[in-house]
């Protein structure tokens, strides 16, 4: 009977909406994930005056199918002296982690379909923003499980700088993102897109904090000039260099999907998320319909990550990797000053305005 009252009290419809989205969101993480593989190499060979792919379909369109297929069906090979169940957890979790942020994104307002709003936001929670740093505080454990269990010294290199490389800049990233709650009021993610409407962008009050923030995002995804975890030149690519197959690709896939995220969560947390610049949302809704307006908002969001994905790539192509301790130094004694710095004027000037103080 206990059994039956539960399978009675899931709200069923909802329960398929969630699980659409998810498959949904998931789906396009990866194929975002897929494409900016071949988006970056384009871009590459813009900058480097060359081609780039021409050869796999249309404009080398079809190349990432051609390595996903070559990555699926080389060889596993599992080194004979190394903990073969956390080699194997290692990329699974990397990926894993990566995914689940896309839970809290509010990918849009929400549709009208068969009598129902359902909701572009798998999960609307209050603390999207702690959920976020529990998840990233994880994906960590991935590159440092995978280190360490490939029993390769090299590997095991990668991985405590990854390790400490993240856990340094989450610091001024996380006080970065405090000075922005001070602001909002709110860890809701859906709330703080709300509050941007209309053109009310965060980047506008808080320039610095997002300045921390993205250079933090580049640290947290291992992008260049933040890539010593996997540095060909001296640890024969870090913590993945005895990966192969799949388990490779999961790695370099993580990757991408966490930068398709970060864009995400920036654009979200400063840019006004899914919100229309130099238009007002609720016009829109009475001309165009909510279903309509939904589509447009998911576009401009979009759009929103796609020029921080382009400078994720732009970035690399341009930028020269640091030393390791220029890396720290740059973490413990600029961004960390700056944020705490940040936070506590941005806490000032809320104090005074509540209390109508002038100068």
């Amino acid at each position: 009977m206990y059994y039956n009252h539960i399978f009675l009290s899931i709200d069923w419809a909802l329960f398929i909406e969630k699980l659409v989205l998810i498959v949904i969101v998931v789906s396009v993480s990866l194929v975002v994930a897929m494409y900016s593989t071949y988006a970056e190499r384009k871009v590459a060979a813009f900058m480097q005056d060359r081609r780039g792919p021409n050869r796999a379909g249309p404009f080398g369109i079809l190349q990432p199918l051609a390595d996903g297929m070559k990555l699926f069906f080389k060889e596993e090979i599992v080194p004979s002296f190394s903990s073969k169940f956390l080699f194997i957890l290692g990329p699974i979790l990397a990926m894993l982690t990566a995914i689940m942020v896309s839970a809290v994104i509010p990918w849009g307002n929400y549709m009208h379909i068969l009598g129902r709003n359902v909701s572009l936001q798998i999960a609307d929670i209050n603390i999207g923003i702690l959920y976020i740093f529990g998840v990233l505080s994880l994906g960590v454990y991935g590159i440092m499980i995978g280190g360490w269990a490939s029993n390769n010294k090299f590997s095991l290199l990668g991985a405590m700088r990854a390790a400490s490389q993240i856990i340094s800049y989450e610091l001024a990233l996380g006080i970065a993102l405090i000075a922005l709650l001070l602001l909002t009021g709110t860890l809701n993610l859906g709330e703080m897109v709300h509050q941007q409407k209309d053109g009310t962008w965060n980047i506008f009050k808080q320039p610095l904090g997002f300045l921390i923030f993205l250079i933090c995002a580049f640290a947290e995804t291992n992008r260049t000039p933040f890539d010593l975890p996997e540095a060909e030149n001296e640890l024969m690519g870090g913590y993945h260099a005895e990966y192969s197959s799949m388990k490779l690709g999961f790695y370099l896939f993580a990757e991408y999907v966490n930068m398709f995220l970060s864009g995400a969560v920036m654009t979200t947390l400063y840019f006004g998320g899914y919100d229309i610049p130099f238009f007002n949302d609720a016009h829109l809704m009475q001309t165009l319909g909510a279903n309509w307006l939904a589509i447009i908002q998911g576009i401009v969001l979009f759009i929103k990550i796609s020029l921080f994905i382009f400078l994720f790539m732009w970035v690399r192509w341009t930028v020269p990797r640091f030393r390791y301790d220029q890396l720290m130094n740059l973490g413990w004694k600029i961004l960390l000053p700056l944020s705490i710095l940040n936070m506590l004027v941005t806490g000032a000037l809320i104090l005074l305005k509540q209390n109508h103080w002038h100068f």
